[in-house]
């Protein structure tokens, strides 16, 4: 699976598990995202790939690196897509 792939699959991850916001964004915590079976499975690289989701302002979240344990309560935003913005 390529870079552009995992970050869709974190996607559909965060809009499975996190809560939509007033916004149409949704959020969800790293410790969510870490623990849950599924991800565990689907994402070898979980932290890189929230960095890669980051960088392409897909996510928002504070820090550089979010290690579990010490980060498990930082929430991770997915902004809305451009084609949702586009629609309200």
């Amino acid at each position: 699976m390529n870079v552009e792939e995992e970050v869709q699959r974190l996607r559909e991850e965060i809009k499975r598990l996190g809560k939509v916001q007033t916004d149409g964004s949704y959020k969800v915590t790293f410790g969510t995202l870490f623990h849950d079976d599924r991800c565990a499975n689907i994402f070898e690289a979980l932290v890189g790939t929230l960095r890669a989701a980051k960088k392409r302002k897909i996510v928002a979240y504070d820090g550089e690196l979010l290690l579990q344990g010490v980060h498990d309560n930082v929430e991770i935003t997915l902004n809305r897509s451009p084609a949702a913005a586009a629609i309200n």
